[in-house]
């Protein structure tokens, strides 16, 4: 699986606490996810599309803007 790297316009807890939530919910078996508010970024491990989890990942209501693939990296 690769690891997607996005950032997030995140400025405090309660948004980083949103994206975990809807991660937290719409992520299955074997993926993992790791939130940065301080780097304001989002990795995502998954086998899914970059857009797909860009589209999970803006239902927060924050401006998500896919960074990089990386897919040799894991989380």
């Amino acid at each position: 699986m690769a690891v997607h790297i996005y950032n997030v316009a995140m400025t405090c807890g309660g948004c980083s606490g949103a994206v975990t939530r809807i991660l937290t919910k719409q992520l299955g078996e074997g993926e993992k996810f790791d939130v940065n508010l301080e780097a304001k970024t989002v990795k995502v491990q998954t086998a899914r599309s970059a857009d797909e989890m860009k589209d999970i990942i803006a239902k927060c209501g924050k401006a998500t803007t896919f960074v990089s693939t990386d897919e040799s990296a894991s989380l």
